[in-house]
């Protein structure tokens, strides 16, 4: 037996009861306040390697054993143990210098969160630390190789992604404050993790996202717009133009919902759901009701899965996660965008179509921005009360109808695009310029082409077009966008007389 004097903490090495294959597990025996706690070793022993009393004699694990209690003992001789528990002493000498493992660490934490039904925040966390593995070149990072240098040079191998130099970091930086938290114990001297590198670390912000509404005409034009030849059985167009489509006459529902959504989520042609994004944190669930629209029940009826699944739609089929869904969707609309010559940088997706029903709402059927907030499901102030009171959703199916009848079936502009003169809008003959000519909202007469050198000349081209039965004096309107660097002004011409 092996005494620390200082603060009365024993040690002996000793075997307990001989497992079935004839060896004994070697532990070290650690007695404190007169109670006993074992540490278990990686070394056995068999019958041989006993003497008659039951004592260790086999000289190399006595040696093994003889050197480990030596280093618990200076370790205690460091930190004043006088009222720690044995349990306290054993954690102590299990961990205090051990180099934990990063990797297994955010493993786990990325799994309780999942557990917790926390999944798109838990995929966030995962691909946080699987790109920090990439960048450290393996997959069992240790606490050890946090410093600041390292994390910094990290970050820095984010600075062209939009997103991720931000929510990456702060993903880590989170499960790093919780090992702490789980590691280290300062009232007892406990320090596993020695030093926090993020006290000097500056994590960058993410680029703001532009929130890009297209305009009624966009949205015509997206959806009457062939779709590109795909090799697939079911092509990604189609399903992007589809569930563009459902986004856009749902009141910019998540895609997330869509994918989620249950039989019994649909009844008497209204779908019955709660926003998945925010539903564990509103106090009504953020329980929302929306009546399909008529234009939109071919579209459903499409994707409707068999009667004997639980799933409203068949999305699960090709699409193993929400994610993987909405990616796809992406894939889908960016393919009919590339088919419609619209440049990489003005691009749609399918948030696109969500963020335009929102503005077109406000903008162009007179909605409040409560009405807006309320008819796509956004958290707001009234939460409480929404919790207690049954809620008539018709409004916001009226306001539903109001958008879809305003891109759909009309050809109404939208009043955002009824710009000054001064837009800013740039012409050469490399650029591809559509021309519209208007006159009392209808359109008469659309051009696109290249090779104009100013808006001038494509309103001249234009011009040809009036009708002589329109009056002298009359004000045209002359809408002309610059294709290529999705530029839009508005502007007005008086007919005059032909000379």
């Amino acid at each position: 037996m092996i005494e620390n004097q200082k603060h009365m903490a024993t040690f002996k090495t000793c075997v307990q009861k001989q497992r079935k294959d004839g060896f004994y597990q070697v532990y070290i025996r650690v007695t404190h306040s007169k109670k006993s706690v074992y540490i278990k070793t990686d070394k056995f022993v068999n019958s041989k390697g006993l003497d008659a009393t039951g004592n260790i004699k086999d000289a190399f694990v006595l040696k093994y054993c003889i050197n480990r209690i030596a280093d618990y003992i200076d370790r205690l001789n460091k930190v004043d143990i006088s009222n720690w528990t044995v349990h306290d002493v054993v954690a102590y000498l299990n961990k205090v210098d051990e180099d934990i493992c990063f990797s297994e660490y955010a493993r786990k934490y990325k799994f309780e969160m999942a557990k917790r039904g926390q999944e798109r925040n838990a995929r966030n966390y995962e691909l946080a630390y699987q790109h920090l593995e990439r960048y450290a070149g393996t997959n069992r990072l240790m606490f050890s190789r946090f410093t600041t240098n390292f994390i910094d040079g990290w970050i820095k191998s984010l600075s062209e992604t939009a997103r991720a130099k931000e929510m990456y970091p702060i993903c880590i930086r989170q499960i790093f404050k919780q090992a702490v938290l789980d590691y280290n114990d300062y009232d007892r001297g406990i320090i596993i993790i020695k030093t926090n590198p993020w006290l000097k670390v500056k994590i960058p912000a993410a680029d703001k996202p532009e929130k890009r509404a297209i305009t009624p005409e966009e949205c015509r034009d997206f959806f009457s717009s062939p779709l590109p030849e795909s090799k697939m059985k079911d092509s990604l167009p189609e399903l992007g133009r589809d569930v563009a489509m459902m986004v856009l006459c749902l009141a910019g529902i998540n895609t997330v919902d869509l994918y989620d959504m249950r039989k019994e989520n649909y009844e008497d042609g209204i779908l019955k759901y709660q926003r998945a994004k925010t539903k564990k944190s509103r106090t009504d669930g953020a329980y929302m009701e929306m009546r399909v629209p008529a234009i939109l029940k071919p579209i459903i009826n499409k994707y409707l899965a068999e009667e004997t699944d639980g799933h409203l739609f068949s999305f699960y089929k090709r699409h193993t996660t929400s994610d993987s869904f909405s990616a796809n969707v992406n894939i889908g609309i960016k393919k009919i965008c590339e088919n419609m010559n619209i440049s990489k940088p003005n691009q749609y997706c399918v948030y696109t179509f969500r963020h335009t029903w929102g503005t077109i709402a406000q903008n162009d059927c007179g909605a409040s921005i409560s009405d807006v907030a309320f008819a796509m499901n956004h958290s707001n102030g009234h939460n409480v009360t929404r919790g207690y009171i049954k809620i008539d959703f018709s409004p916001a199916w009226e306001l539903n109808e109001k958008v879809i009848d305003l891109i759909f079936f009309s050809t109404k502009n939208s009043h955002r695009e009824q710009q000054v003169e001064d837009s800013g809008l740039r012409i050469s003959p490399k650029y591809l310029v559509r021309g519209s000519l208007f006159f009392r909202g209808k359109m008469l007469h659309e051009i696109e082409d290249i090779g104009f050198n100013n808006k001038e000349e494509v309103i001249s081209r234009l011009y040809e077009y009036v009708p002589e039965d329109i009056p002298e004096r009359s004000m045209l309107q002359f809408k002309i966008e610059n294709r290529d660097r999705s530029q839009v002004a508005v502007y007005e011409r008086m007919k005059i007389k032909a000379k």
